[in-house]
């Protein structure tokens, strides 16, 4: 279990540190219409539409990843989290095998369980035996929780083993969850040299990181201690002098969400949304590096109290060329070689971006794409917000690997105005096609 503890102060001053990073890292030329040639790539399957609304359980699909069983890898399996609907589980059809329900809160006024983002932790050692683990982000209780994985367990695969004594991740009590500053976006990874298990969870409407060691808890279950923290900045110098902050709702600042370790090379990457993807090491020490900026980088905005939405003013042309806000979806694409890709989706113009992983060619664009309607009832991704990658032979479905997307607009005519999200499933030869 784990105690809240404060922000350190070194987290704080390496916050300020780092706007001066980013005020010094290479300024791209800014052309909008470098990505409307982009190749396209159509799904395989997708699974069924979850509706944000009363009827529908509040499901709103967000982000996935993807399990393989090694005993019989094509019946692996896909797991997703469906925010204040919990957590659905697909076979590689695609199909639901199990629906697993967020929290209700303890008491009527409190926020509910809210399932963010979803990451898997391999060989784990429980009682009564190592296990496979799914990793969620309860942003509703600013919690962590864990399920082990069991493919042929009667009842679902998942069983939720998280200690019942797991503490708040950045709350101090019940009155500041309920603000909902809390954990957010997810990234899990072992280190190889000791063997521990750590995630990372950034915090909602804030630029905080928190690294937490993954820790046995009572009769076979897994909770966490926090190690350190560490600030993103919320504000940075332009190359005309002036000062910039992202747009939004006020008192909010521009959070992270997407993000993944590349265990190989030691790098946690974050997508701090409406800024652009970070590089920083796993274990939050040492100086990060601004990768890529999103187009919209240094483009003032005006807060519209009545819409709820930013009024852009001009544009000063310091942004990227690859990413639309909001930049999202993190996940590494590995290959055999030791080589691969990180893959981004930028929310903005419905694309994904591809990086070279090597640290040492500093993450050379690669290439983009963009996944499109296969047919009339199989449509593509738009405002992707979630994306899971696996190399891998996963039987005859996927022989060459699986690509999972969240689908922000699954709706159709029949919906109306009913909020409609879902998860397409992306044959990796194709995204494969696109690079070689």
């Amino acid at each position: 279990m784990t105690t809240r503890r404060p922000l350190r102060p070194a987290a704080l001053v390496l916050g300020t540190a780092l706007a001066a990073i980013a005020a010094a890292a290479p300024v791209q030329a800014h052309h909008p219409g470098d990505r409307a040639s982009l190749p396209t790539i159509r799904p395989k399957a997708e699974t069924a539409t979850l509706y944000d609304d009363e009827a529908g359980g509040n499901a709103n699909a967000d982000d996935p990843a993807i399990w393989r069983n090694e005993a019989a890898p094509g019946r692996s399996l896909v797991i997703a989290t469906a925010k204040e609907g919990g957590l659905r589980v697909y076979d590689l059809d695609a199909r639901q095998v199990q629906s697993i329900p967020a929290p209700a809160p303890a008491v009527p006024d409190d926020a509910p369980g809210r399932f963010n983002n979803v990451d898997l932790v391999e060989g784990t050692r429980l009682v009564p035996g190592r296990a496979d683990l799914a990793v969620v982000s309860d942003r509703g209780n600013d919690r962590l929780r864990f399920y082990r994985i069991d493919r042929d367990r009667p009842g679902g695969p998942l069983t939720d083993v998280t200690d019942p004594a797991a503490a708040p991740v950045f709350s101090k009590d019940q009155d500041e969850i309920n603000e909902q500053h809390t954990a957010y976006g997810l990234a899990t990874w072992t280190d190889r040299s000791t063997g521990r298990s750590y995630a990372l969870a950034s915090r909602r409407s804030r630029t905080g990181i928190a690294l937490l060691e993954l820790t046995p808890g009572p009769r076979g279950t897994v909770g966490y201690r926090e190690i350190r923290t560490v600030d993103l900045p919320s504000a940075f110098r332009l190359p005309n002098g002036t000062s910039w902050t992202p747009c939004g709702e006020p008192g909010e600042l521009p959070q992270v969400e997407g993000m993944v370790v590349d265990a190989a090379n030691g790098v946690l990457y974050a997508g701090q949304e409406d800024v652009g993807i970070w590089r920083l090491p796993a274990d939050l020490r040492g100086k990060p590096v601004l990768v890529d900026r999103v187009r919209e980088y240094g483009v003032p905005g005006t807060y519209d109290e009545q819409t709820e939405e930013c009024t852009p003013g001009a544009d000063p042309g310091y942004g990227g060329t690859r990413l639309s806000a909001d930049v999202e979806g993190l996940t590494i694409l590995d290959e055999s070689d030791g080589d691969g890709y990180l893959l981004a989706s930028g929310q903005g113009d419905n694309a994904f971006a591809l990086y070279d992983r090597e640290i040492g060619d500093d993450n050379e664009y690669e290439g983009g794409f963009r996944v499109t309607a296969a047919s009339p009832v199989l449509d593509g991704s738009e405002e992707c917000d979630g994306a899971a990658v696996l190399n891998a032979p996963l039987g005859s479905k996927y022989p060459h690997g699986l690509l999972v997307v969240q689908d922000g607009h699954a709706a159709t005519p029949a919906d109306g105005d009913r909020e409609a999200t879902g998860f397409k499933f992306v044959d990796l030869a194709n995204v494969l096609d696109t690079v070689d």
